[in-house]
Formats: C-alpha cells, structure tokens, sequence
C-alpha cells in the first residue's frame, strides 16, 4: 500500500514514518506540512492511504477530507479526543489514532485498512450535487470557495486567469482551459480565446461584444454562432 503523511509538526510526521516503517507492506510516498500542497498531489497521484492531522492552520484536515471528491482510505492522527466520534460521519475515514501513538494501535489501523475491502466514499461525494456547485481556487496557498453561480466570466491575463464575481475579482495562476474542464457547460461557455462567461449572466449583446454587470466582453467570430445557438431568442 502506498501513503501520504500530512501534519504541521515535523516531529508528529518523523514519528508517522517511523511506524510505517515498521509495516512490510506500507511505502510513504510523500510528507506534507500542510493540507493545500497534499490536495495539488492528490489531483495527480493515486494514494492508498492518508495519514492526516486534524489540526492544522489555515486548512484543517476536516476541511480537507470535505474538500476531496473521491478519497482514498484516511487515518487521522490527533491530540484531540473530542472528535472521536464526529470522524465516522465521513465514511473516507477508516481509523483515528490520537496521539502519541503506539506501535501496537498503529498496527491494529493497518489491518482495519486492509480489511476494508470496498473503497469507501467520501461525504462529500454523498452530497456531490452540492459540492459540484462550488469551485476552490489556491490564493497564496489558501482554498477559497466560490459558488460557480457567482461568477461572472474568467479573463485569460498571461501565466494567470482573473475570476470576476458581482463583489470581488480573483487573480489565480492556471490556465483558461484547465478551469473550463471544471465549469458546467449548461452555464459556461468560451466566446474569445481570452474569455469564458456564465451567459446567464448577460445583460445586452452588441454587434461582438457582450455585457456582464460593467464587463464588455469580445466575441469571437468563431464562438458567435454557439453563443446564439444557447440563447433563448424571440
């Protein structure tokens, strides 16, 4: 099996894999001082088990486990006994070693991992229709949620990609495609190579341009037609 290890403490994650060490079985892969840097792993590696702390600044390792669509099987590791018997309302969660460890509980998780057969599903998936309403954007290594129903359009600027919202604008380094893969199709359409709108959003339309609240935005003469194709005309 092959696992992360995600903890501000540097002695907490020495001590997580120096017990997995210990399990014949059971490769760390890589260690993580905080959830955001685990979360852009995760997006590109496949990962039998987390290790996961629960408190952590800035992203708590509940949030993390919210945050996951389709998690593998999560241990966490605690001080904190109080959350004991919250943990199990998130059915990613397998075990819960508070700390400090010992070789013995550790070994018994192990086995409670390997003798979960079928892959567990996260909350989060349970309430996919809602989750699938939000969009997480890294702003200095922060997760910012955003409702996909607030936003306006996203500007294509360079290395980066500004995400406008009726109260706020958003510089984010990604790219204009990468983001389109995770906007609905229903509501979200690209009308320049520089653009992507929520054309429920408009407001008038004018010879190639359109109007988003204070927004004028270029049409393309290539994506005029399925712009049109979209609205409901009279």
């Amino acid at each position: 099996m092959t696992c992360i290890i995600i903890d501000d403490e540097a002695a907490a994650r020495a001590v997580v894999s120096q017990l997995c060490e210990q399990v014949p079985d059971l490769d760390v892969i890589e260690e993580f001082d905080n959830a955001i840097d685990a979360l852009k792993f995760l997006n590109q590696q496949n990962i039998d088990v987390v290790f996961l702390d629960i408190h952590m600044p800035g992203f708590t390792g509940v949030d993390f486990v919210q945050t996951l669509k389709n998690p593998p099987k999560i241990v966490l590791t605690t001080s904190d006994t109080n959350f004991a018997i919250a943990a199990y309302e998130y059915e990613a969660i397998v075990d819960y070693l508070v700390k400090p460890i010992t070789l013995e509980r550790f070994e018994k998780s192990i086995q409670k991992i390997k003798n979960t057969a079928v892959r567990p599903v996260s909350k989060a998936e349970n309430v996919a229709s809602d989750t699938e309403k939000d969009l997480y954007i890294n702003i200095d290594r922060r997760l910012i949620k955003l409702k996909i129903d607030d936003i306006l359009l996203i500007e294509a600027k360079g290395d980066y990609i500004e995400v406008k919202t009726d109260t706020e604008d958003y510089r984010v380094h990604n790219t204009l495609k990468s983001i389109k893969e995770k906007l609905p199709e229903k509501t979200f359409l690209q009308i320049h190579r520089s653009y992507i709108i929520n054309f429920t959003k408009i407001i008038d339309i004018e010879d190639n341009s359109v109007l988003i609240a204070k927004n004028v935005v270029p049409i393309s003469r290539s994506n005029r037609p399925e712009l049109m194709r979209r609205l409901n005309l009279l």
